[in-house]
């Protein structure tokens, strides 16, 4: 069996687990995000929580919502807003089909992760999503727990 070679740099920041519950995810994409020198420093350190933001188009422009990065403490004279709005980067056709989703189909862009990719810069998975009634979640619940299940069957059986 082949060894796998893992690259220091890439690292996974924050994970949005909830997302893949609430949400029936359509397709997925890579953004670049803009933040200042401390922010980057912080989700370095570890913390960053992405749980309860979103992402929006707004006057051209992709934009994460509330999304918690911890201050970074050795930052004494640049520190930054924990919850401000900070820019996506896509490309403009690809922010013209995310307007056309939300707007038009009625989707959600919701941030799956939060990581550093192989080269040490920050990025982010949007997820193009859908949001699920109660009587889905149960659905998609009773299939994990049967698929659980015939994993155990078939492990005893074995």
């Amino acid at each position: 069996m082949a060894k796998k070679i893992s690259d220091p740099n890439y690292k996974v920041i924050a994970e949005n687990r909830r997302a893949r519950f609430d949400y029936a995810i359509e397709s997925d994409l890579e953004c670049g995000i803009i933040l200042e020198g401390s922010e980057v420093k912080a989700l370095r350190a570890g913390g960053t929580n992405i749980a309860d933001s979103y992402a929006a188009v707004e006057n051209g422009e992709l934009w994460l919502v509330n999304a918690y990065i911890p201050p970074y403490e050795q930052a004494k004279m640049f520190k930054h807003e924990e919850r401000r709005r900070r820019k996506l980067l896509v490309s403009r056709k690809e922010l013209v089909n995310l307007w056309n989703a939300t707007q038009r189909k009625g989707m959600t862009l919701v941030p799956l992760v939060l990581y550093f990719n192989h080269k040490g810069i920050a990025k982010m998975k949007l997820g193009i999503a859908k949001g699920k009634k109660i009587h889905d979640k149960r659905e998609t619940e009773a299939k994990r727990d049967w698929n659980r299940q015939k994993q155990r069957l078939l492990k005893d059986n074995a």
